[in-house]
């Protein structure tokens, strides 16, 4: 049965051994775990398995819904293509150059020339062995990551086991001559010390003493074969659970190492583990070590219970549909329907990010998927701050760039707040013609937070204002709040000040400074609320630190990055003490906590910038 979208989807996903969720606060879960080759342990069987990564792995197992593109985990819904973390991977792929080196293709070339020593129509103990030979030339490129040597690594520590194995059964050959020798001359002693007759005409009590010593002459000359076949069998049954054992825990090593790179999306790679795994281990066992939770997500997606080769079934499927879905992305590009051929391309991203049909696309085709994925996530931001005159001129631009693009919900929300809007401006008309300065003020207001920017206010404006007192009132006002800089309250009480600089250009200009800024700030903390509301406090501290950093005066802005700090707090100590130590020019200390601030938030932009610049100093570009 092929596996289902969802089962790859989730486990293409999922960041190694913990399935990090993006977006999600730092701590249980993680970033993706290097490749290492297998460490052969001396823990037993049980210990082993328990203690796997592909257990650990299978304590939570998310739900995605391929109709909304929704995950579900631990009571959280998210969107895989509206996260901070994907948005980033698939944003530096798309920036990336194609991979079409002649190094690139050597390596391609590799790979493929292992997996076909690998099929099944050729494998022999030649092509195994051959193919064995090319994983460290492979290790050696970059792209690989040394993946290769560890897939060496468990596969020569597989061979050791077996080798191990094949010596305790010839010694087992050997105890077992040496056992039936010693059970041979127990037999021939014990009939040359059988007990004889008692001399005739003994009293009773004589008797018993002549029996109980010949009885123990015959116990001390049977006593060194029957200690000797003793110990033999003892050292048979300890080689045979010695020999279980080591099988036993070379292949929950090679197990977990083939779902580690299932995992990393690795899918090459996996098909090289599961084919050496069947040549190394013949005996037909190929049932993997999971814990239950797992074992359920693969019996209902697969309909069979999990092995490996279930695993490399699942692989070659997801090389299949990453295949396909660039075909399609290529395919809707040259029909000019970018929204489609955007969610295909991260939908094989996402399946296949490492795969060769992905990394050989060229950058300027991935470049238009960029542009388009850029100017819709511009179009959001614009109508979430209510900027409909940017919104409607990106709705333009999108509909010129990509056929297929809908436009309705973002030119209702654009048609409402113009008509809207509209509204309230007309009512403001009739209440500056009626004297109601209280209805004046009201409506004007109500159009100003429907539509900040809307031309029409200034226009409206100017002609309410025709009262002398009234509009200079207002700019003395703005006037000494500018020299005050409180520009939280000029942005509460916008409406009277859009409306009575609509006249004066040099105020309208500060103004305009003034509200581009406050609306910078109150975007930073709508977006701060809404990332901690996902539990997401470091990304939100991060995200309002930015915006501190160039207004530390908003008591609004000040009031939101302290809560932030209150719930990061163990990430924001360790940012602030590796920027500390990195202005007093302890290079090495503060790249130590910059490292660490990156483990608690693997997602951390400070981190990863303040990592970056240190590395610089610390090894110049020639």
């Amino acid at each position: 049965m092929k596996p289902s979208p969802s089962l790859l989807l989730f486990l293409a996903t999922a960041l190694c051994a913990s399935a990090q969720v993006p977006d999600a606060p730092a701590g249980p879960t993680g970033p993706l775990a290097p490749a290492s080759s297998p460490s052969g342990g001396s823990q037993s069987g049980s210990q082993s398995q328990g203690n796997s990564p592909i257990q650990n792995f299978s304590q939570s197992m998310p739900v995605f819904n391929p109709a909304t593109e929704m995950f579900s985990w631990n009571g959280k819904n998210w969107n895989i293509n509206e996260n901070r973390l994907f948005q980033a991977r698939f944003e530096k792929y798309l920036n990336a150059p194609e991979e079409t080196a002649e190094e690139d293709r050597k390596y391609q070339q590799l790979l493929k020339t292992i997996i076909d020593k690998l099929a099944p129509a050729h494998v022999n103990t030649q092509s195994v062995d051959e193919a064995f030979r090319l994983l460290p030339q492979a290790s050696r490129y970059d792209i690989d990551a040394r993946l290769c040597e560890g897939i060496a690594d468990a596969v020569y520590s597989a061979w050791r086991a077996m080798k191990n194995s094949k010596r305790l059964v010839e010694a087992n050959s050997a105890l077992e001559a040496e056992r039936k020798s010693h059970e041979w001359n127990l037999k021939v002693s014990g009939r040359e010390n059988r007990l004889n007759n008692p001399p005739p005409g003994m009293k009773a009590e004589a008797l018993a003493e002549w029996v109980k010593a010949r009885q123990t002459e015959r116990d001390i000359a049977l006593q060194p074969y029957t200690s000797r076949l003793a110990e033999a069998l003892a050292t048979i049954k300890a080689n045979q659970a010695k020999k279980e054992l080591s099988e036993l825990q070379t292949k929950i090593e090679f197990q977990a190492l083939a779902v580690q790179l299932f995992l990393q999306r690795r899918f090459q790679h996996v098909l090289i583990a599961t084919r050496f795994y069947r040549a190394v281990f013949s005996d037909g066992d190929t049932t993997l070590r999971v814990g239950s939770d797992a074992k359920d997500l693969f019996e209902k997606s697969t309909g069979s219970p999990p092995t490996v080769v279930t695993l490399d079934a699942m692989a070659s499927e997801a090389i299949r549909d990453a295949r396909e879905g660039v075909q399609a992305y290529e395919f809707l590009m040259a029909k000019e329907e970018m929204e489609s051929a955007s969610k295909r391309l991260a939908e094989a991203f996402m399946v296949g990010e490492y795969l060769p049909d992905l990394r050989t696309l060229s950058r300027e085709s991935k470049r238009r998927a960029l542009e388009f994925t850029q100017q819709a996530s511009q179009l959001v931001s614009a109508l979430e701050v209510k900027d409909y005159a940017l919104a409607e001129k990106l709705v333009k631009q999108l509909e010129g760039s990509a056929k297929d693009f809908d436009n309705s919900k973002p030119m209702a929300a654009i048609e409402t707040a113009r008509t809207v809007s509209a509204m309230h401006l007309a009512k403001a008309r009739n209440a500056a013609v009626s004297g109601d300065r209280a209805t004046l003020e009201t409506e004007l207001r109500s159009a100003t937070e429907i539509w900040p920017r809307n031309p029409a206010l200034a226009e409206v404006s100017g002609r309410i204002f025709d009262s002398a007192d009234v509009q200079q009132k207002a700019l003395a006002d703005l006037d000494q709040l500018l020299t005050q800089r409180n520009f939280r309250q000029i942005f509460d009480d916008r409406v009277r000040f859009i409306a009575a600089a609509a006249l004066f250009p040099d105020r309208q200009e500060k103004l305009k400074k003034v509200l581009e800024d406050m609306q910078q700030i109150e975007s930073a903390v709508i977006r701060s609320t809404e990332i901690a509301r996902h539990g997401d406090y470091a990304g939100a501290w991060e995200n309002v630190e930015t915006v501190f950093k160039q207004f530390p005066e908003d008591n609004k802005l000040n009031q939101v990055r302290a809560n932030m700090t209150t719930q990061a707090a163990d990430f924001v100590r360790t940012i602030r003490m590796a920027q500390d130590l990195e202005e007093k020019g302890q290079t090495g200390a503060s790249l130590a906590w910059y490292l660490k601030a990156q483990k608690l938030y693997p997602a951390s932009e400070f981190g990863r910038a303040g990592i970056d610049r240190l590395v610089r100093q610390v090894l110049p570009e020639p």
